[in-house]
């Protein structure tokens, strides 16, 4: 059953695959929790040095500009703490030594809640299907969420065990809350326009698709706009 989710998290640490991610998932939501004063931490696992269909950028170039577009997007939106893994586009991998990294940064941060990729979206339609990077940095947040971070005998070199309240997922095909981001959505649209490596000449259609769908989504549940999740609520 669909509901407005309305309650703030003290913290928050999100994690995505590439520097735009999070902006287009969550932004909006990030950037409200944020200016009722929730700490908003940012994990950008790629470099991001792929992300363009020039064949003649260099990648370390798009590497540097797009490290420089996460961190403009980031004061928008009000991340506390950005870190950037550095992972080469393409190459997430659900391994053993990634989610040690992982409960790592959740146990050093201890958020309230975590926010990621839906690792079960898969198609959207015929004309799209989610990235493997979205895909399988979901199930690794996942997994490092629970059981890893929150039991003391998983990875006991990277700090004590923190036991996660709530996680988030983004762009579910079974969402079942909705964030009013009627408030935010100004900051979501300035934080996703400083993506201009992505974005190129496409300004205003890009600001009009991130609007509407807004819209739209918050129409479902009589807000101006909004933002859904697939809500998992752990250690109640």
């Amino acid at each position: 059953m669909s509901r407005l989710y309305s309650k703030v998290p003290s913290s928050a640490l999100a994690f995505y695959a590439h520097p735009d991610d999070a902006d287009v998932s969550c932004g909006a939501t990030l950037a409200l929790w944020a200016e009722f004063g929730a700490r908003v931490d940012l994990v950008v696992c790629t470099k991001g040095e792929k992300g363009t269909i020039n064949p003649d950028k260099d990648v370390f170039e798009l590497e540097s500009e797009r490290a420089e577009e996460v961190e403009q997007a980031g004061r928008i939106v009000g991340i506390s703490k950005l870190v950037r893994l550095s992972i080469p586009d393409g190459c997430i991998e659900n391994s053993t030594q990634f989610r040690a990294k992982l409960v790592q940064l959740i146990r050093e941060f201890r958020p309230e809640a975590v926010l990621c990729p839906d690792p079960t979206a898969v198609f959207f339609g015929t004309g799209y299907f989610n990235h493997r990077d979205h895909r399988e940095l979901g199930w690794t947040v996942l997994d490092s969420v629970s059981p890893a971070a929150s039991l003391p005998h998983y990875f006991p070199s990277e700090g004590p065990a923190h036991q996660v309240s709530t996680v988030f997922l983004s762009g579910s095909l079974e969402a079942d809350a909705f964030v009013d981001v009627t408030r935010s959505i100004q900051k979501k649209l300035d934080a996703v326009l400083c993506h201009r490596s992505q974005i190129g000449d496409r300004v205003e259609l890009m600001r009009e698709v991130i609007s509407t769908r807004a819209k739209e989504t918050g129409r479902a549940v009589g807000a101006g706009f909004a933002e859904a999740f697939r809500l998992l609520e752990l250690g109640m």
